[in-house]
């Protein structure tokens, strides 16, 4: 079977096509820097002839409201016809855990905008929505406000999981039927964001230290407990957070 990863040379886009390869599938890893670009519509007719599967993993360049909006708008686009043209019969997406219920943030509108594309379009369809990554746990902690000495956290939840348990449920899904809706991926373990970043500043010996702030927006967004976990019906991640965590300091 052909696969096309769009995205394929980022975190997750590698690891998906490396497993797919190992099952001795057809895969392209497509992406700007191979001559493919979503956005533009550059070299996609060419790249998804043949394909039964395309799997879209792209992330923008700018995360500024607009940008990223117009961003998913035109890659999904572009690759939805693109793919109607080729006969592709699925079309994967990744997505974001709780991203219909964040509207104060302009990238989680962008990728329910991304979503209602999907769901609109004439292709067979699974929407796969994850939960935040260990890997980018440094990232989120520099979003939020701190004076130097300590990082203000939301009262919150977060059900984070490892990108490699992403890209095995990606594998399963890559090879089975469309779903035609959204399937949910999360962590094994469920933290309030002060817990989760205190274990995580205390492992790399950081001295910041962690307040809890009612008013701290994530990404520029207000949440709740139930913002960013999972509702329901959900595939779970067999890694835990600490596990991560001591072999990736190790």
């Amino acid at each position: 079977m052909k696969i096309v990863v769009i995205g394929g040379s980022g975190l997750l886009g590698k690891k998906l096509v490396s497993k797919l390869q190992e099952r001795r599938h057809e895969v392209v890893a497509a992406s700007p820097s191979s001559g493919v670009n979503a956005v533009t519509g550059e070299g996609l007719a060419e790249v998804l002839v043949g394909a039964q599967v395309v799997v879209d993993v792209t992330n923008p360049p700018s995360f500024e409201d607009a940008a990223v909006l117009e961003f998913f708008e035109k890659s999904s686009r572009n690759l939805l016809a693109a793919e109607a043209d080729a006969g592709v019969g699925h079309h994967i997406a990744v997505s974001i855990v709780g991203a219909d219920r964040i509207p104060d943030s302009g990238y989680m509108r962008a990728k329910v905008a991304q979503e209602k594309l999907i769901q609109s379009a004439a292709i067979p369809y699974t929407i796969v929505r994850a939960t935040q990554f260990f890997e980018f746990i440094e990232t989120i902690i520099a979003q939020f406000p701190s004076d130097g000495q300590m990082v203000h956290l939301p009262p919150a939840f977060i059900q984070p999981i490892l990108a490699n348990d992403v890209a095995d449920a990606l594998v399963d899904i890559t090879l089975g039927a469309p779903v035609n809706g959204i399937i949910d991926l999360a962590g094994p373990e469920r933290f309030r964001f002060e817990e989760i970043i205190r274990q995580f500043l205390s492992a790399t010996h950081d001295s910041h230290q962690v307040v809890v702030d009612s008013h701290a927006r994530y990404f520029g967004a207000a949440l709740n407990d139930q913002s960013l976990v999972p509702q329901g019906n959900s595939r779970i991640g067999s890694t835990r957070f600490e596990d991560w965590l001591n072999r990736s300091i190790a």
